[in-house]
Formats: C-alpha cells, sequence, structure tokens
C-alpha cells in the first residue's frame, strides 16, 4: 500500500465516524473546520519551494499556491472508480475500499476547476513587463 495513503486516507484525519474507510463514499466537502488538517501533506517540503522561489531572480516565478485547498475535498477523490494496471476495478474489487480505494487522485468536477480559475486569474492579474529582458548576457 502507498506509504503517503496510509497517513493521507485515514478517516478519522477528515473527522470520518466510525466505519468510515478512507475517502470512500464521501459526498461532502469538509465544513467548519477550525483547526488545522493532518492528512498527510508535508508542510516542510511546502515551505522548501517557497524558499527556492524567493531566490530566484533572473526568471521571474509565481506560486499559486493550492496546497491546503484540496486537503478539504474528501468527497473529490476517485475512491473506487479508478483504474489498476490500465483497467477498471472489478465489482468485487469496488466492494473493498479499505483495500482499493484511490484517495490520493482527484477527479470530480470543481477542485481541477477551481485550480484552473486561481491559474487564470493569476496569469491575468499580472501586467506583462514594460520590455523583456534577455535571459543572457
Amino acid at each position: 500500500m502507498n506509504v503517503l495513503c496510509v497517513r493521507a486516507c485515514r478517516p478519522d484525519a477528515w473527522g470520518g465516524g466510525p466505519g468510515a474507510i478512507k475517502c470512500a463514499m464521501e459526498t461532502q466537502p469538509i465544513l467548519n473546520h477550525t483547526g488545522p488538517l493532518y492528512i498527510g501533506t508535508d508542510w516542510r517540503l511546502h515551505g522548501a519551494a517557497e524558499a527556492v522561489l524567493r531566490t530566484m531572480r533572473r526568471v521571474p516565478v509565481h506560486l499559486v499556491d493550492i496546497t491546503a485547498l484540496p486537503e478539504f475535498r474528501k468527497d473529490a477523490h476517485t475512491s473506487v472508480h479508478t483504474l489498476r494496471q490500465g483497467k477498471l476495478l472489478t465489482p468485487e474489487q469496488q466492494a473493498d475500499p479499505r483495500t482499493y480505494a484511490d484517495c490520493i487522485h482527484w477527479c470530480l468536477p470543481g477542485l481541477p476547476d477551481t485550480w484552473n480559475h486561481f491559474l487564470y486569474a493569476q496569469i491575468v492579474a499580472v501586467p506583462p513587463p514594460a520590455q523583456a529582458q534577455p535571459l543572457m548576457q
């Protein structure tokens, strides 16, 4: 089993009730959550990426940070509607979400669309440079 999935797919991290299995059968995002979520995001890596971006001077790079957004969307995973080795899960495999649920990949309309809206807003919000500077001198 994927190590990331072991940490990220625990229903208790999302407030799943007794008998909850990973992200299977989730139909609502996390609502009214007041504290941090611990579903597997390594925030140290997130901080390291931000630090590297701050050091980049010659090529302007802007981070559209969507890291926390998907953590609230336990309902947007492929769950048991996924592929294994290029084939859809069988009905028997779908009936066993503890073994076969895919809680890492996102599929439902909404979340990837939101990422695209954020990216588009970032693109149109940043004015083009007055005069492009050559990369090589």
